[in-house]
């Protein structure tokens, strides 16, 4: 899955490599994704390709605080307020409606027990990415301390796939549909199409979320 909220330069190659791969994927994004004109084409192309589109959050906020995860940064209402908006513009530019996006990921995939309780009230599922690789740092660029470059973040997947007798199977990879521009090894560029091939190649079936959620609630 890929999520947007400032950067969206990866659009076009991750469509293009999905595309080439016959693979659909799940998109999170921030209501300013959404109203971001230049990103209006790629989000049609998506829905037409029948790729899943969620919400990220409205305004991209940060719930709970880093160093305690129990302090909350938002009151209910304030959260409530957000993402109902997120789901508002989503259905108004784009015919979006809430019942076909029932799975939320919050921003910076940070969150606490009132957020998730908060979600299920208004009718959402919260979700996350597995951890276990590196692959939500592909946002990082030189600089940052914990900047990891894409040849990095594919062999921390290749390795986890090889060190788990179940590989990767019902795991949930986080990328992003855009990155500052200081970054210089993009992974949508870099190495997302070796990873599509590996996984591939090794019979892995690939899923939106939405997909992978539902045949697991069936077994």
């Amino acid at each position: 899955m890929f999520t947007g909220h400032e950067f969206g330069d990866g659009l076009e190659p991750i469509l293009r490599t999905l595309r080439a791969h016959n693979t659909k994927a799940s998109f999170f994004f921030t209501g300013d994704f959404y109203r971001n004109p230049a990103f209006t084409p790629f989000i049609r192309q998506l829905k037409r390709e029948g790729h899943y589109l969620g919400a990220h959050s409205d305004k991209h906020l940060l719930y709970c605080d880093w160093s305690n995860r129990d302090s909350l940064l938002v009151t209910r209402r304030q959260f409530e307020a957000d993402l109902r908006s997120n789901y508002r513009v989503m259905r108004q530019r784009f015919g979006l409606a809430a019942k076909d996006a029932p799975y939320f990921l919050p921003p910076y995939e940070w969150y606490n027990d009132s957020i998730a309780a908060w979600t299920i009230n208004l009718g959402f599922q919260l979700i996350n990415f597995t951890p276990g690789t590196r692959s939500h740092a592909d946002y990082t660029y030189p600089g940052l301390s914990n900047y990891v470059s894409s040849d990095s973040i594919l062999a921390s997947i290749l390795q986890y796939e090889r060190s788990r007798p179940a590989g990767l199977n019902g795991f949930i990879l986080l990328l992003h549909a855009g990155v500052d521009p200081r970054r210089p090894d993009p992974f949508y560029k870099a190495a997302l199409p070796r990873l599509l091939l590996f996984l591939q190649e090794k019979g892995y079936q690939l899923l939106t979320v939405e997909q992978l959620l539902l045949s697991a609630s069936t077994q």
